[in-house]
């Protein structure tokens, strides 16, 4: 299942350090929509990307950005890291290059989708993001919805981050959403990750979490893999997750949507789980999350 997990460094080409699934991109076998690139920019320096038949967001990880496309140009404040705050998002249409450079040194992620229909482009401000915290006790987690159905207008693309704090599990009860119909749509997913020790770990400590992802019908896929900082994970169908942070690490990740059906966040709770919800639904939501509110 190599062709579905990228540790950090094996998905590079040019400037960017990660570039999956995308136009001018590392072309993955089986992969038809969702993409995503992501660059280290020091201040001042700039990567562009040329006009075509995809619609993107762009995405602060750290730092801050002007981004410039044909219809103007729009400042991202950004942020330190992913861990401290929800950032400023600008979703550029299809048919437009752009250049995204740095005002702050940082990472910048770039989200894409194949797309025809001309949109306009969308600048989504840091206190304009739904921030949403699911779950009860270890399957607590916080969701930053900024390219979502209800942030943006698309044709095919859906942003959004999760956080999920050391020793608790997200994506779980684990979902799919793989089949066209009244109840679930199909999506393919990207897994982008980043994870920060807790305070008092040692210098250099190597942060690490667990992905999981596996087989809804007979279309194999079995994953189970270490994640680190950088790392990206590919799931083309099946049951999504769990995303473990690891006991003494925080999780983040970036998760990039996009299908050939209706844009709709859809999906279907593996019936053998769904009672984990009923279980812990008497426990609190962590008292850790919002992440931000910690900062």
């Amino acid at each position: 299942m190599t062709r579905w997990v990228y540790p950090k460094g094996s998905a590079s080409q040019g400037d960017w350090e990660v570039s999956l699934g995308a136009q001018d991109s590392q072309a993955v076998s089986g992969w038809q929509y969702a993409g995503l690139q992501v660059a280290r920019l020091n201040q001042g320096e700039q990567v562009s990307l040329p006009a075509g038949a995809w619609e993107r967001m762009v995405v602060p990880l750290s730092g801050s950005y002007d981004v410039t496309s044909p219809r103007g140009t729009y400042h991202l404040r950004g942020r330190h890291d992913v861990f401290s705050t929800p950032t400023d998002t600008v979703y550029i249409g299809c048919d437009s290059p752009l250049t995204i450079r740095a005002v702050q040194a940082g990472r910048v992620a770039v989200a894409s989708a194949p797309a025809t229909t001309h949109f306009p482009d969308q600048l989504v401000p840091a206190q304009d993001v739904d921030v949403a915290l699911r779950g009860n006790g270890p399957i607590s987690r916080e969701a930053r919805n900024f390219g979502m159905m209800d942030n943006i207008q698309a044709e095919r693309l859906l942003v959004c981050e999760v956080i999920t704090p050391s020793g608790s599990w997200s994506s779980y009860p684990v979902h799919k959403h793989d089949q066209a119909g009244p109840d679930e749509t199909a999506l393919e997913e990207i897994y982008y990750f980043d994870m920060q020790p807790l305070p008092g770990a040692p210098e250099g400590v190597r942060p690490f979490g667990y992905q999981g992802a596996s087989a809804s019908d007979d279309r194999p896929l079995d994953i189970l893999t270490q994640i680190q900082p950088g790392d990206t994970v590919l799931i083309p169908y099946g049951w999504h997750g769990p995303s473990i942070a690891a006991p003494g690490f925080d999780l983040y990740y970036l998760n990039v949507m996009a299908g050939g059906g209706e844009r709709d966040w859809k999906v279907t709770i593996d019936p053998g789980q769904d009672w984990v919800y009923r279980a812990v639904e008497s426990l609190p939501l962590d008292p850790r999350l919002p992440m931000e509110e910690q900062k």
